[in-house]
C-alpha cells in the first residue's frame, strides 16, 4: 500500500473508531438527561454516529482493508480520551459533545480538502448534523442564562476537554507517520499547519462565546 493510500486508510479508520466510540458514550450520556425528550434527542444523535460508523467501515472494506485491524492503532488514544473525560452530569455531557465533536469536525473538514473523491465527500458527509450542534448549543446557553454560576464550571470543563483532546491527538501523531504526513503535505508546509491549528483554535473560541462560556 502506498504512503498516500495508507494515510487515507488511517484517516477513515480513526474517524470510524471515533464514531463508534461516540455512539457508545453518547448513548450512555443520554441517561443523564433530565427528561425523556432530551434523552431521546441525544439518543437520536447516537444513532447518527453508528450510521456514520457503518458508512466508513463499508468504505474501508471496499478499499480491501480489514476495518478492525485498521482501527486498532487508534483505540487506545480514543478510549483514553473518553475515560479521562467522563461527564458527571447532563451539562458536562453536552459540553463534551459540543467541544469534542466540533473540534473534530473542524479538523476533518480541513483534512478532507486534501483528499480525492469519493473519500473527500464521504468524510464531509459524515460530519455532525448542524441540527444536533444547534440543539446542544441551545441547551448549554439556556442553562448558563438560567444559572450564570454554572458558566465557570463548564468553562473549566471545556478547557480540560481541549487539553485532553490535544494530548491524545499528539499521541496519535507521534505513532502514525502516514497520517501526520497527510496533514503536513496537504497543508503545504509547517507554517500552513500552524495556520490550520490557529483556525481551529479561533473556531473553538467563537463557539464557546456563542454558548456563554469564556474559555
Amino acid at each position: 500500500m502506498s504512503e498516500s493510500s495508507l494515510a487515507v486508510t488511517d484517516l477513515l479508520a480513526v474517524l470510524a473508531y471515533g464514531e463508534l466510540s461516540a455512539f457508545d458514550r453518547m448513548a450512555e450520556d443520554a441517561r443523564l438527561a433530565p427528561d425523556h425528550a432530551r434523552r431521546a434527542a441525544l439518543s437520536e444523535m447516537a444513532g447518527a454516529e453508528i450510521a456514520n460508523y457503518r458508512r466508513l467501515v463499508d468504505r474501508l472494506t471496499q478499499l480491501g482493508v480489514d476495518p478492525v485491524a485498521a482501527m486498532a492503532p487508534f483505540v487506545a488514544a480514543i478510549d483514553d480520551y473518553h475515560d479521562q473525560t467522563e461527564p458527571r452530569d447532563w451539562l458536562e455531557g453536552l459540553v463534551k459533545a459540543y467541544v469534542g465533536d466540533s473540534i473534530a469536525d473542524d479538523f476533518y473538514r480541513e483534512i478532507a480538502g486534501f483528499l480525492a473523491s469519493p473519500d473527500r465527500e464521504l468524510i464531509l458527509d459524515v460530519l455532525h448534523d448542524t441540527r444536533h450542534v444547534d440543539f446542544i448549543a441551545g441547551e448549554i446557553r439556556a442553562a448558563v442564562e438560567a444559572d450564570p454560576k454554572v458558566a465557570s464550571r463548564l468553562a473549566l470543563w471545556a478547557r480540560r476537554l481541549v487539553g485532553e483532546a490535544l494530548s491524545q491527538a499528539q499521541r496519535v501523531a507521534s505513532e502514525q507517520d502516514a497520517l501526520t504526513e497527510l496533514v503536513v503535505h496537504g497543508s503545504g508546509d509547517l507554517a500552513a499547519v500552524n495556520a490550520l491549528f490557529k483556525r481551529l483554535t479561533a473556531a473553538h473560541t467563537a463557539r464557546m462565546a456563542v454558548v456563554g462560556l469564556n474559555t
